[in-house]
Formats: structure tokens, sequence, C-alpha cells
């Protein structure tokens, strides 16, 4: 254990001495409270944790059903926030005074608070984050790739996958040099937008060599050599680099894709002092590094990578140099209707010859 690590531990600790130790009911995914962060974090503060796993609709449907009480600390992602508060008030507004704010991505901070911000207050920190972006074989296709409409490149014809999905949607538009969360407030234009990205992806049919529909579908068809660039989530493509050092994900030039999981306080909770503790704790570097190891997944920890098992580290280090992580486009919450848009578009593209 690092000095930085007990020093920080220290000012947790006496910070909650100072208060009466808590028991912090934690509602979260597998993976971000491992046993040994916890029992690290019980035994230098005085509070203990008790977690329970969930995932979005569990989370809101269970704050839902209380008016935000049962949890002290819950993990939705950062576009299940500002909607469910709005709408049921499940959520209290976080003191940013009480989070050490110096130990996050500031692009990561910015862009959580700016989204889960209802009136002027701000109700999500970031915790857990990754993208969608490129998987390639870079030796065959890193010269033409660069980004997501690069994908319809004559050099790549038939050797290219991407779902018929929202991401890919999101992706052609911004590679088109469009911007799709900006126009979420005017219908009109995101179906501007949406249309323009159709006849793209219409034009582009003849490369596919076919939309594939799960991971592990994708996977087989990238290490047997039939597609050789795709959409798909950064985790993916460093699997396939543990099998050939030429496969990798790549950010696009136009921005990966990106989602947060975030750290909300619900309504009716009864240890926030626990909960500002917990954050403050597990957004230490080294102890990040912890959760990636479990959770698979990168936080918004600054310089945790550095802390990080070698491999893994070098991988998500040439994926994502600074400039690239402060280009990921975060995803902020869909208003009404525009689902529908993009539904019609994707069942066109489909039919299309």
């Amino acid at each position: 254990m690092t000095r930085t690590i007990l020093l920080t531990s220290t000012l947790i600790a006496g910070l909650a001495g100072a208060a009466q130790a808590e028991t912090l009911r934690l509602l979260t995914w597998g993976g971000y409270a491992p046993d040994d962060v916890v029992q690290m974090f019980e035994e230098q503060t005085g509070h203990t944790v008790e977690v329970t796993k969930s995932n979005n609709e569990e989370m809101i449907a269970k704050l839902r059903a209380t008016g935000g009480g049962g949890f002290d600390l819950a993990q939705p992602s950062q576009d299940r926030v500002m909607g469910p508060q709005m709408e049921f008030g499940i959520y209290k507004p976080i003191d940013m005074s009480k989070i050490d704010q110096s130990q996050f991505i500031e692009s990561m901070l910015m862009a959580t608070m700016a989204n889960t911000t209802v009136g002027d207050e701000v109700y999500g920190v970031p915790h857990v984050w990754g993208t969608s972006g490129l998987v390639m074989n870079t030796a065959e296709a890193g010269e033409v790739v660069k980004d997501y409409t690069d994908l319809c490149d004559p050099a790549v014809a038939g050797k290219v996958s991407y779902r018929l999905k929202r991401p890919t949607l999101i992706g052609f538009a911004f590679a088109m040099g469009e911007d799709p969360f900006a126009a979420y407030g005017d219908e009109a234009k995101y179906t501007e937008i949406m249309e323009k990205v159709e006849a793209k992806l219409i034009e582009c049919k003849a490369n596919v060599k076919t939309y594939w529909g799960g991971g592990d579908e994708l996977m087989n068809l990238v290490r047997s050599g039939e597609v050789t660039a795709s959409m798909a989530w950064d985790t993916g493509g460093w699997k396939l680099n543990d099998d050939n050092a030429d496969i990798t994900f790549v950010a696009p030039a136009s921005g990966a894709l990106g989602w947060i999981d975030t750290f909300v306080l619900p309504a009716k909770g009864q240890a926030d002092e626990a909960a500002y503790a917990w954050i403050n704790f597990v957004m230490q570097p080294e102890i990040a590094a912890r959760i990636t190891a479990a959770a698979g997944n990168f936080t918004a920890s600054a310089g945790a990578d550095e802390f990080a098992e070698d491999a893994l580290k070098a991988k998500y280090q040439a994926s994502f140099p600074q400039e690239a992580i402060d280009n990921i486009k975060w995803y902020p919450p869909v208003p009404a209707g525009l689902e529908s848009i993009e539904g019609e578009v994707l069942d066109r593209v489909q039919a299309a010859n």
C-alpha cells in the first residue's frame, strides 16, 4: 500500500471518526465493489458496507418503489439520472464540496455533471465508463479506417460489420460532421440528420459482410479474418488483442461514443457521510485500479490506468491518448420520440436493396 493511499485513507478515516460510523447501503453493478476494496474501506473508515448488485432497470424500479429509500448510494448510468429525477424525485443533490474533484478525469466529471443537472443542482458524478468505436485488424484496415464512415471505403468492401442499432446511427452522424446530441431538443433537425445517415448506411450496405447481433458473433468474425473493420466496444477489441496483436480498439477521429455509470444519492438515503467517504475512497487511483481489475472497465479516476495490470494498461493507453478521452461523445438522456424516429430509419436500412 502506497504512501498516497495511507495519507488519503487517514484523512477519510479522520472525517469518518468525526461523525458516527454508518452502514452504507450500496446499490451497484457487479464488479464495482470488490470484496477487497470493501474490506479496506471498512477497516480504514469504520463504516460498514452492504452491497446489492443490480442493473439500470432494477435500480430505478427499486428507488421509485420507495421514493428514493432503502439505499444510501446508487450507480445508475448517467442517462438514467435527469429523467427519473424530474419525473419521480428519487435522488438528492450532491454537495460537490464534499467530493475530491481532483481525483476525477476532468472532461468526464464535467460531462457527467452537465448531463445530471436538474435546475441548478448536480445529481451525479462519474465512476465506471466504457465506449464503442472501431475494432479492427490494424495491419489490414488501419491505413484506411479512421472514422465510422470509413467503413464504407471500397478498400474494405465485404469485410465490414456493425450493428443495425442506435450507436451506429449516432456514430455515423458524428463522422458526417453532424451533432445528433445537440439536436435532441429539435425533432425536425434530428429527423433531418437521421435521414442523411440513412442514405449513407444504405449506400454502405454493399460493404457490409453482416450486421452482427451479439459480441461473440462479432469476435468470431474478426478472429477468423472474415471481418477486418467493425464498430464495437473497447473491451471486445482488447480481448481480441490478446489473440492477435494487430487487432485492437481504435477511438474514431470524430470521437468514441461513451457511457458512464455514476454515483447518485437516493432521496431518502440515511448515510450521506459514508457515501461521500466511499466515493472519495474508490476514486483514488490505486483503489480504482482494483475496481478495473474486477469489473473489466476503467473508471473516471485520473491516473488510475498507471496502476492497472500491465497488459491492460498498454491497450488502454494505446487506444485512449488524452485527446481521444477528451473527444469522447458521452450519451445524454434520450428525449421521448427520438427512438421511434431511429427505429423507422433502421427498418428502412434493413429493407433496402
